[in-house]
């Protein structure tokens, strides 16, 4: 199969024949949105230029502001947490679940101060983190919950899509992920005050947007007495072009998450009866979309085994793999800029997250958007045998 098809050209090519003229300019975005919010059961969708945008609007739309205190995952990307420091807050991180990799309730109510206003959860590699306890959190403490789904499109927890939890939900379309219009974002929410306030964050502050409307008209603006801005507010709209590809994947949603599930089965096959690397823990009644395919090597010595295994898997034919992030914390701005700033009450240090910590230097994210399978399958078996040759190895 082919990741980008002929739908999705066909529709860009529509986009581009309508020649950015004033009334067709949002065409692909108002259908987008509205398949968008019908497939994830979901009042609004507002896309953006891209799934960091799509974060700082949330935070800002529910009000965090600066000496706010926002939990987020220390296993992550960074760009989870930027956002939360341009709103002025302050980032507090939460450990990892050693099994499943994703936010620990559990680290989260330690995190918990009278200053934290919201969550983000991360759903990891495309599996769900466990809503029924985070959000029983969220309830008791009065704070917001915001999803970042930039790496789980159909994953599902408990019966219901990853994305029908929060306050607010945000996707991603940037070139790795399931759907792609190369860059892109979208962020859905159930709560008509939320969206209309992320709207014209999203619209520069324009008076003529709201939750269903990301576009002023022409009437609007030809009047001389017209006051366009009510708010102020970001430009961070997503182009028609974006709109009209992320419109063809998403209406091909299913069959190309379904090619990456039938390329994590391939993997599953291999690791029966060793114990050199385990794959991340999918709990009863979650679903995993496999955004990549996970494992930790089991040593005691991750800083040269690490860079073993993926010495071996590389003779043996292997495709380049990907490591885990850098614990945000540990990234040069967050000790330079971060650590020293007011407020910042964590020590950025090995001892903050610790499972965060063991995990994050013994991951291997093995690619899943193959879209020849038979390539997948060969790498399969590259995987079976680097298994053993390491085994042999240490």
């Amino acid at each position: 199969m082919n990741r980008i098809s002929e739908l999705e050209k066909k529709y860009v090519m529509e986009a581009l024949n309508n020649e950015f003229s004033t009334s067709k300019n949002s065409f692909f975005n108002n259908k987008l949105e509205t398949l968008f919010s019908q497939k994830f059961h979901s009042k609004f969708a507002i896309g953006h230029c891209n799934g960091t945008a799509t974060l700082h609007v949330a935070l800002m739309a529910c009000g965090i502001k600066e000496g706010d205190e926002v939990i987020v995952p220390a296993l992550t990307m960074s760009s989870t947490s930027i956002p939360v420091v341009l709103c002025g807050a302050i980032p507090v991180f939460a450990d990892s679940d050693i099994e499943t990799f994703e936010i620990s309730a559990e680290s989260i109510e330690k995190c918990i101060t009278n200053k934290t206003k919201a969550i983000i959860t991360v759903s990891l590699y495309g599996l769900a983190p466990d809503y029924d306890k985070i959000l029983s959190i969220c309830k008791k403490n009065n704070i917001y919950l915001i999803e970042d789904n930039a790496e789980c499109f159909l994953g599902e927890y408990k019966g219901k899509l990853v994305g029908e939890f929060g306050d607010f939900s945000s996707f991603s379309f940037q070139a790795s992920k399931h759907l792609t219009s190369g860059e892109g974002g979208m962020l859905i929410t159930n709560n008509k005050d939320l969206a209309n306030k992320a709207r014209r964050l999203n619209c520069l502050g324009y008076a003529g947007v709201d939750a269903k409307k990301g576009k002023i008209t022409r009437e609007d603006i030809q009047n001389p007495n017209y006051s366009r801005h009510i708010s102020f507010g970001y430009n961070y709209r997503m182009s028609e072009l974006q709109a009209a590809c992320a419109f063809g994947q998403l209406e091909r949603a299913e069959e190309l998450v379904e090619n990456r599930l039938e390329v994590a089965k391939m993997f599953d096959k291999v690791l029966d009866n060793q114990s050199v690397v385990k794959k991340q823990l999918e709990p009863q009644g979650y679903k995993h979309s496999y955004w990549t395919y996970c494992l930790v090597l089991n040593t005691d010595n991750p800083e040269n085994d690490w860079f073993k295994f993926r010495k071996l898997f590389k003779q043996n034919g292997g495709n380049d793999y990907y490591a885990a992030w850098k614990l945000s914390y540990n990234e040069p701005a967050y000790q330079s800029i971060l650590q020293p700033m007011n407020g910042v009450w964590q020590k950025f240090d090995e001892y903050l997250c610790p499972n965060a910590e063991y995990l994050q230097k013994r991951m291997i994210q093995l690619k899943t958007n193959y879209w020849d399978l038979k390539e997948a399958e060969m790498q399969a078996k590259i995987l079976k045998k680097t298994i053993n040759d390491f085994k042999e190895n240490i």
